[in-house]
This record gives structure tokens, C-alpha cells and sequence, in this order.
């Protein structure tokens, strides 16, 4: 029978979703009128919900906001958010409440460039093609890296974490780039010059086969918490074929059987207020229909 289809399309190889970023904050007040009020996302309503920490609804992925010292990626986050005029619109409404701060924005062609307001950076796009059937989520994390590390990068998730991951250029740079979920990828962009010292962020994976990695993690000395029956974590990431140090970035890398695995979020509607409000409309939805 005649195949119409790309099956490998469908691969997703042994890492499976992006689910969160994490980046300390100083403070709660200052996160909330940025992530909630001005990006227009929605704040878990039902885990975390203290004063010490938010977890932020973005679709399936969240970013993790703990209170502590500002941390910034090395790079930036990459968003897709449905209406791109709402987000100039909610973010300019905040602009005076976070003055003093390093929050900006600035729109590019399908895309909107924004900084928090302790300088991390984050690129909202339009829902695109290149970005399968999401409306709203992350399909990626770019980070900068060493100049002549991202073939190295690419060996070590192939090798060690089974992921698919390949070699070519982004923004006119090479750049190891490896497939961690459903249209969602981890971007290593080789940059110029020294680069900030590492902070601590992290970000979590969920991965299929999870004892394999961990076995070759644990082989290279480079587990360093052995967090619980469906979790564990490493920092370095190095050349399989040498051992040499190429990066750090903390993952939490988590079971398919952990329980929080495809746990539902909830996406409120941001145009949704009290004094224009719409029966059935308090709901966001974070992907397209099924188109078959």
C-alpha cells in the first residue's frame, strides 16, 4: 500500500516533554504582574499556591518561580501564545507597576521580544506551522554555549540520554538542536565571548526509557541527586567521547510514571474579566482541533 505519511514525523525518540523552567525570584508581588497580569498566563490554583513559590501555566509546560536570588538563562525561552495584539496590550498595562525594573518588550515580525523584569528573556511567537498544532506553550529553550561544544552536545544526548539531536545552524550560528517533547526542542546556539557564570536554573524533562540514561549518567559520575523512586537530576553535561566538560545546566529528568506525568493545567481565558465577562468563555485553549 502507498504511504502518504512522514511516520517519522511522529518519533519522538526517548525524551518526551519539556514540562518547566525554573528561575528563582526576589519577589512573588513583581512575578505575579508580570507572568500573570501582563503575559496574560495562569497560575496553578492548585499546587504551590504559597508565597514562596508559583508554578505559572503556559498550555502542558510551566515556569517554576521560587522565592531567591534572580536567576536568568543563558539564552532565552520560547513561547507560543494565540493573539499576539493581546499580549502588546496586557503587557503595556503593566509597564508602570514594573518601571525601576529590566522589564521591556519589543514586537518583531510574528513574534514579540520580552524581558522580565530581573532580565530574563523570552520570545513570543504566533501560533506557526513549524510549531505543529499549539496555540499556547514552550517548543523551546535556546541557550547560548561555548563556541565548538555543539557537536559535543548533540554526542551526549544521543548517547547518553537517547534523544534525537542534530547539528546544523540557528540564527546563523551552529547549534546542536535536540528534540524533547512534541514540537518542543532545547536550542545549544554557539556563541562568542565569555559567557555568564551558571546560576543554578534548571529545567525537567520527562523521558520514556529512564533507568538507561541513569545508568550512563551514573557510569560518568555525573548524578547529582537521586531525588525519589521517579526522579533524579545532573548538572554537566559533557563529550561522551572524551569526557570533557562542555556545559552546565541543571535537569530534573522525571519518569513517565511519575505522578504528575500529563497531569491536566488549567489555561484561564485573560480576556475574561468581571465587567465584561461571557458565559463559557473562562477557559483558554492550548492547541488546535484535530485536523486528522
Amino acid at each position: 500500500m502507498k504511504n502518504p505519511y512522514n511516520r517519522a514525523d511522529e518519533d519522538l525518540a526517548n525524551c518526551v516533554a519539556l514540562e518547566h523552567m525554573n528561575v528563582t525570584v526576589p519577589d512573588q508581588r513583581l512575578a505575579t504582574l508580570f507572568y500573570i497580569v501582563g503575559m496574560g498566563f495562569t497560575r496553578d490554583p492548585y499546587l504551590v499556591t504559597g508565597v514562596v513559590n508559583m508554578w505559572v501555566n503556559i498550555g502542558r509546560s510551566q515556569f517554576h518561580l521560587p522565592i531567591g536570588k534572580p536567576q536568568v538563562v543563558r539564552g532565552r525561552v520560547g513561547l507560543v501564545v494565540p493573539d499576539l495584539k493581546a499580549l502588546a496590550a496586557s503587557l503595556k498595562s503593566v509597564r508602570t507597576d514594573l518601571k525601576g525594573t529590566k522589564f521591556g518588550f519589543k514586537a518583531g515580525k510574528g513574534f514579540i521580544d520580552v524581558t522580565c523584569p530581573w532580565g530574563n528573556r523570552i520570545r513570543c511567537h504566533q501560533p506557526a506551522k513549524k510549531f505543529g498544532p499549539t496555540l499556547l506553550g514552550m517548543p523551546y529553550v535556546q541557550l547560548d554555549v561555548p563556541a565548538g561544544t555543539a557537536k559535543g552536545i548533540a554526542r551526549f544526548y544521543r548517547d547518553v540520554l537517547g534523544a534525537a539531536a542534530t547539528v546544523g545552524t540557528f540564527e546563523k550560528a551552529p547549534a546542536a538542536q535536540v528534540s524533547v517533547g512534541y514540537h518542543q526542542s532545547l536550542i545549544f546556539r554557539e556563541a562568542k565571548g565569555k559567557l555568564p557564570k551558571y546560576d543554578g536554573h534548571h529545567l525537567q524533562l520527562y523521558v520514556n526509557n529512564f533507568s538507561g540514561p541513569h545508568a550512563k549518567l551514573n557510569a560518568l559520575g555525573l548524578i547529582t541527586q537521586e531525588s525519589n523512586q521517579h526522579q533524579y537530576r545532573f548538572v554537566d553535561i559533557v563529550d561522551p567521547d572524551n569526557g570533557d566538560k562542555l556545559y552546565q545546566l541543571e535537569h530534573e529528568i522525571r519518569s513517565m510514571t511519575h505522578p504528575l506525568y500529563a497531569r491536566p493545567m488549567i489555561n484561564r481565558n485573560p480576556a475574561q474579566t468581571n465587567n465584561a465577562f461571557a458565559p463559557g468563555y473562562d477557559d483558554r485553549p492550548w492547541a488546535m482541533p484535530y485536523s486528522g
